[in-house]
């Protein structure tokens, strides 16, 4: 069971709260909004009303014990700042910090983030690669090129076996799953694709999108 500290309890970190609790995590919330801790609660195992740039609170919390940090906070960048330079220097395992756009990504790394989070950028390039074709249904991130697209299998691929498309050589992409219509199935070279059947396929944007 690992251990969070959420720095942050707006709808942000709410998410991320309601996630780790299904994930049987535990959890410490801390924001300095009463409201909002009332909000995140229910979810969480423990929460504080405090500081997060106060260097005698934070000591008060173990930042050490803690598997990973979290820091959510979009209202004030010099405080997410501050917050993500001083988790670091109280010994804070991992720390992961959002990021609004890519300045505020580069000085959170410089300053002590081990990862950042872009939640916008990520949610514009789902939408975006989805809007821009009607048979990819979504789009998971690995980096910049190369990502896991669930798309409709063509027409031209109806009725015929992973091994006879060869996709690999043809359009150097790799499926890694096969979603029928009631379980997702590792493929095999001899399975017979359906239009009935969406593919979770990983290679680059130019390549899926000559292909779908």
């Amino acid at each position: 069971m690992k251990s969070a500290l959420i720095i942050g309890a707006g709808p942000f970190g709410i998410h991320i709260a309601r996630r780790m609790s299904q994930l049987n995590c535990e959890i410490m919330a801390v924001d300095s909004d009463e409201e909002r801790i009332n909000a995140i609660l229910p979810l969480v195992t423990n929460s504080q009303i405090g500081d997060s740039t106060n260097e005698d609170f934070m000591s008060s919390l173990g930042i050490p014990d803690f598997d990973v940090c979290i820091v959510t906070i979009s209202d004030s960048f010099q405080d997410s700042l501050e917050t993500t330079a001083l988790l670091k220097e109280l010994g804070a395992r991992k720390v992961i910090a959002r990021a609004k756009n890519d300045v505020q990504e580069k000085f959170l790394l410089r300053n002590g983030a081990d990862e950042t989070v872009y939640p916008e950028k990520l949610t514009a390039i789902r939408l975006a690669t989805k809007a821009a074709s009607d048979d990819i249904l979504d789009v998971f991130q690995l980096d910049s090129d190369v990502n896991i697209y669930e798309v409709r299998v063509p027409e031209t691929w109806h009725n015929k076996t992973i091994a006879e498309l060869d996709i690999r050589k043809k359009h150097h992409l790799n499926i890694i799953a096969i979603r029928t219509s009631d379980q997702l199935v590792v493929p095999m070279p001899d399975m017979v694709l359906t239009t009935n059947y969406t593919i979770l396929v990983i290679g680059s944007i130019k390549d899926i999108g000559r292909t779908f």
